[in-house]
């Protein structure tokens, strides 16, 4: 029989602590109040002294009310049920459907022993070209989208959602405008991905508590899932939302601040949550992608800085596309070589001559005269724009590397292109 406890030394915020024992970090425990029953999770211990952040928020909790610790942390079930189902940043319901508690799990656990891990070695193909010809996914990896406010990152993750090659979809949504979960909402019914997707969303009108929540639930069940041998493709944003819950949370707590009144943990905190990225042996596989919005656009920022410590290179949104030099997949190496033959050197190729497309924009904005080099750039510049980096274009990678071909055919000759011959010979389009 767990104690109750009805006396509550302070009410901070939605942070309420009690004189308690045997109590450990994380632990769940119920409040009673005038205006119902709420769940609290443990998140500081000095002592006897216990602080716990209350779900519902501690607005009508009074000093009076009863706190019954359950004696375990945040558990969430998981089963095949799951799948379709959109759920709040604690496990409850979103979409009229049952309540779900069979195969219950705890979440928030440690990440993956390295021993049990294997090289990442295979592509996860998501129809985007920027993607998949010059930044290749690879199954296992953990990357974030960086991106500044008003870059369309939510479309562009409910696109991977429904186009990516993987067994099943996890999306974590933190910090939500009720107007971008609709979106996500409507994007995967249309698309048909909603029954292989798990949606756990958290709204701004939500408990900042269920914030905290959703990326540990997202990936408790991704382990779950992997470990039967499912590809899994974790899918996260905010995580700058996610940091802010934090720092507010730290300032509740009166901690000592850091850089920007972030919490001095904040890359262990990033850290414990993209090491789940992982390829089982023998079984399935985590891969996690993740925005993160830059505020000001400032990749000094304390969540993308940390954030590119931690993660394997980063996609770059800017202008509504992916920049193809910002962006970087440190594993590509790992899988572009088995593709196609062709497919390294294409991309080598076209991103260095959509450099030198780069110098003639500038030197035409300057007024400079445009020799016949410049104009064939700026030819393929904007060919290579439209057909290629647009987040419209959906397209397989296969077709895309041909589609490469011909924009290079469109605008240069065979040996202005600095391919290799042999390559040349046999991926060059044949004119009629």
């Amino acid at each position: 029989m767990r104690k109750v406890y009805s006396k509550i030394e302070s009410i901070t915020g939605n942070v309420i602590t009690v004189k308690a024992d045997n109590v450990k970090n994380d632990d769940l425990a119920e409040v009673s109040s005038a205006h119902g029953k709420s769940l609290a999770r443990v998140i500081k211990l000095d002592h006897d002294v216990v602080s716990l952040q209350v779900f519902a928020g501690a607005k009508g909790v009074s000093t009076g009310d009863e706190v019954r610790f359950l004696g375990y942390p945040m558990k969430i079930s998981c089963s095949e049920n799951l799948l379709g189902r959109i759920f709040n940043g604690s496990g409850e319901p979103r979409d009229n459907g049952p309540r779900l508690e069979e195969n219950l799990i705890e979440i928030g656990g440690p990440s993956v022993n390295p021993s049990k891990r294997i090289i990442p070695k295979n592509m996860v193909r998501t129809g985007i070209p920027m993607i998949d010809v010059f930044n290749s996914l690879v199954e296992s990896q953990k990357l974030p989208i960086f991106s500044s406010s008003g870059e369309p990152y939510n479309e562009l993750l409910a696109r991977i959602a429904m186009q990516a090659e993987v067994d099943m979809i996890i999306l974590g949504g933190m910090g939500l405008k009720y107007d971008d979960y609709l979106g996500f909402k409507d994007a995967l019914e249309e698309g048909g991905a909603l029954s292989r997707t798990i949606f756990f969303v958290h709204t701004a009108s939500d408990p900042i508590v269920e914030c905290l929540l959703v990326p540990d639930i997202s990936l408790a069940v991704a382990e779950q899932f992997a470990l039967q041998g499912k590809k899994v493709l974790v899918l996260l944003t905010d995580m700058t939302n996610f940091a802010d819950a934090m720092k507010e949370n730290a300032i509740t707590m009166e901690q000592v601040p850091s850089n920007r009144g972030y919490p001095g943990d904040l890359y262990s905190q990033l850290a414990s949550r993209y090491e789940k990225a992982v390829d089982f042996e023998g079984s399935g596989s985590i891969t996690i992608l993740a925005v993160t919005t830059m505020p000001g656009d400032d990749v000094t920022h304390p969540v993308p800085d940390n954030t590119g410590y931690i993660t394997e290179g980063q996609f770059y949104l800017k202008n509504g596309r992916i920049e193809p030099f910002g962006s970087l997949s440190r594993l590509k190496q790992q899988v572009n070589k088995d593709t196609r033959k062709d497919h390294r050197a294409l991309m080598d190729g076209m991103i260095k001559l959509y450099s030198a497309y780069k110098e003639s924009v500038e030197k035409k904005s300057m007024g400079f005269r445009m020799s016949e080099w410049d104009n064939k750039l700026l030819k393929y510049g904007a060919m290579f724009e439209e057909q290629l980096m647009s987040l419209s274009v959906n397209i397989p990678l296969e077709k895309a590397l041909d589609l490469g071909w011909e924009i290079l055919a469109e605008c240069f000759s065979k040996e202005e292109t600095g391919l290799r011959t042999e390559l040349l010979n046999e991926f060059w389009p044949k004119k009629d």
